[in-house]
């Protein structure tokens, strides 16, 4: 990831971070998303960025009012452009079935619209609740976050992932973390201590799988 710094918005942080960075919401109520999340796409549309929204609970017309509510106005406006909003099944899985790879391929050509277009940067904002769908390969959401972390891309983007604690089981939320190298905390956009390198993690991932395979149980 690109080490030059970009300061995120004074709504969320005042520190500075890297321009491509990966944050996870671990969030235990509406109240908490909506604040966070809404900050989160103003800063973006207020800096010039193309902005997605991934949505798989959330209508469309709730997340224009989140946004008209903080005082962002005529976002229906600004659909397939500047700022868009789509369903989870067409970002993660188009097909039917999720492949990481395939996933992280569309991103880069998101970038790759967005530089030609003459956007400052790229932000996206996903809700995870898709995972519990039993879509075939869902259960490969993990390597999908560390893939993230693994683009070479110098283009200015920001992911946000959305992960509600009322859903995903301690132990998950935990691995959440260990692939995501910031998180919100406290409203604040923060650097995770959790984190731990891409390459460890794949590794952990890997043997986990064998062990399964071989009916033994989970390393991780």
């Amino acid at each position: 990831m690109n080490d030059r710094s970009q300061e995120i918005g004074k709504q969320l942080t005042n520190e500075t971070f890297p321009d491509c960075h990966h944050v996870c919401l671990i969030y235990g109520s509406e109240e908490q998303r909506r604040k966070t999340v809404s900050e989160f796409l103003a800063i973006g549309l207020n800096r010039g960025e193309l902005v997605r929204y991934f949505a798989d609970t959330t209508s469309a017309q709730e997340i224009h009012a989140w946004l008209l509510d903080i005082g962002v106005e005529n976002t229906q406006d600004k659909e397939d452009g500047t700022f868009g909003i789509t369903k989870a099944e067409n970002a993660y899985y188009p097909s039917g079935r999720f492949q990481p790879r395939e996933v992280i391929e569309n991103m880069e050509s998101r970038f790759a619209m967005a530089r030609k277009a003459g956007y400052r940067g790229s932000r996206a904002c996903g809700e995870m609740s898709w995972v519990f769908r039993n879509i075939p390969g869902s259960e490969r959401f993990l390597e999908y976050e560390v893939l993230i972390n693994m683009i070479t891309e110098t283009f200015p983007y920001v992911g946000m992932c959305q992960y509600d604690a009322r859903l995903f089981d301690g132990a998950t939320l935990f691995k959440v973390l260990q692939v995501h190298p910031f998180m919100i905390a406290q409203g604040q956009i923060v650097r995770n201590p959790f984190y731990i390198k891409p390459e460890e993690f794949l590794e952990k991932l890997k043997i986990n799988r064998e062990s399964n395979e071989c009916g033994g149980s989970s390393t991780e």
